[in-house]
């Protein structure tokens, strides 16, 4: 019985020992890590460190910045960059300087010309081949026709045979057919109380905005103060467009609303450069095919509300040199409304019929007065029969 009480008491300290030190570290059927040593080191489970959602206490302090005197506030705002006024290239010369990008794509006509008319024998082969060249190169039929019978006679009375002669030849023929006596100065004479006034007109795609832009620039090289009136109130970034050109050179910029009037623009830009003193007047007009007509009429009605200030002293047909004889169409048009001065070649650079520059001048009796020879911003030239046949034939 004894040994029954003493086998009793043992099992219950047991089951004492048990609930004391394992139950507890068992909840939800996982074992708790044990508790720290006495080194204090993190045991097994432990956070190293405090952990990242512990509340902490926020800083409530409030710094006060000193002010700073009105003086030394005005010092401290730094002024609006304004935009750098550039130096354009002046005009004299600058086809002469651009003569190779012009021979690149011209001198492919030249070489033909020449290689056939030193043949040996001209028969009519020759001289078809001759006139093939040229009605390639957009000369047209009718001064085709007539440079061939020049050259033939000239070939057979003067019996020339050298390479030289017969360059001299052909050189002297083409330059008679641009006809060289034709007035190509661009009428920028202001009168004492106005400025001149230049309208540029054309149909779309043909480079208006961009050839008014290098336009300005031409002007300033000349000495010209300039302000351009952006009446394509059309397309929504030509007036954009025409701002940064202008800007470049320090030329003002007078634009409407989107979609407004655009004879209203042209004669705001007109009263204000007259305000302005300035000696020249640029109105960039919207593209517009030559066979819309009643967009043609919007644009003699421009051209007349500008002439209630004083008279249109030029007005620029832009044509695309690539488009060829399609142009002349074109530019009659363009003639019969709006009384056109002038012709601006653009393009000219990337195409091997440069011959449109005569058939233009002949079917319209209007001359060419500048070329574009590229894209960069002093690439518009003032045009020069001499140098240009130079150019074409290599």
């Amino acid at each position: 019985m004894i040994f029954l009480f003493i086998a009793l008491a043992i099992v219950v300290v047991a089951a004492l020992l048990i609930a004391t030190l394992v139950l507890p570290r068992r909840r939800g059927g996982r074992t708790l890590p044990p508790r720290p040593r006495t080194d204090h080191l993190p045991g097994v489970g432990d956070d190293a460190e405090v952990p990242r959602d512990t509340p902490t206490r926020t800083i409530s302090t409030t710094v006060e910045l000193p002010e700073l005197p009105e003086a030394e506030l005005r010092d401290a705002e730094l002024p609006e960059a304004e935009p750098a006024t550039e130096a354009p290239e002046p005009t004299a010369g600058r086809l002469l300087r651009l003569r190779a990008r012009l021979a690149r794509s011209q001198s492919t006509l030249g070489r033909g010309l020449l290689s056939v008319l030193s043949r040996e024998h001209l028969d009519d082969d020759a001289w078809q081949d001759i006139e093939d060249a040229l009605l390639t190169a957009d000369v047209g039929i009718t001064a085709t026709t007539e440079i061939v019978d020049r050259l033939r006679t000239r070939t057979k009375v003067e019996g020339t045979r050298s390479a030289e002669e017969l360059r001299a030849i052909l050189a002297e023929e083409l330059i008679a057919a641009l006809q060289p006596d034709l007035d190509r100065t661009l009428h920028t004479s202001h009168g004492p109380d106005r400025p001149a006034v230049l309208m540029v007109v054309g149909v779309n795609g043909t480079g208006k905005t961009t050839t008014c832009g290098k336009l300005a620039r031409v002007l300033v090289a000349d000495g010209r103060t300039v302000l351009l009136g952006a009446a394509d109130t059309f397309r929504a970034a030509a007036a954009d467009q025409l701002q940064t050109w202008g800007s470049r050179v320090g030329a003002e910029t007078v634009r409407g609303p989107e979609g407004g009037d655009p004879a209203s623009v042209a004669f705001d830009a007109v009263k204000r450069g007259t305000e302005a003193g300035v000696d020249a007047v640029l109105i960039d007009t919207a593209g517009r095919l030559h066979n819309k007509v009643g967009l043609m009429d919007e644009l003699g009605k421009v051209k007349r509300v500008i002439e209630k200030q004083g008279p249109v002293d030029e007005t620029l047909l832009v044509l695309d040199a690539t488009t060829g004889q399609n142009g002349l169409a074109q530019a009659r048009v363009f003639t019969e409304v709006v009384d056109v001065t002038g012709i601006v070649l653009t393009k000219l650079d990337g195409t091997a019929r440069g011959g449109i520059v005569i058939s233009v001048q002949r079917e319209l009796g209007v001359p060419v007065k500048l070329v574009g020879l590229g894209e960069g911003a002093d690439d518009l030239a003032p045009f020069d029969a001499a140098v240009f046949v130079d150019a074409l034939l290599g």
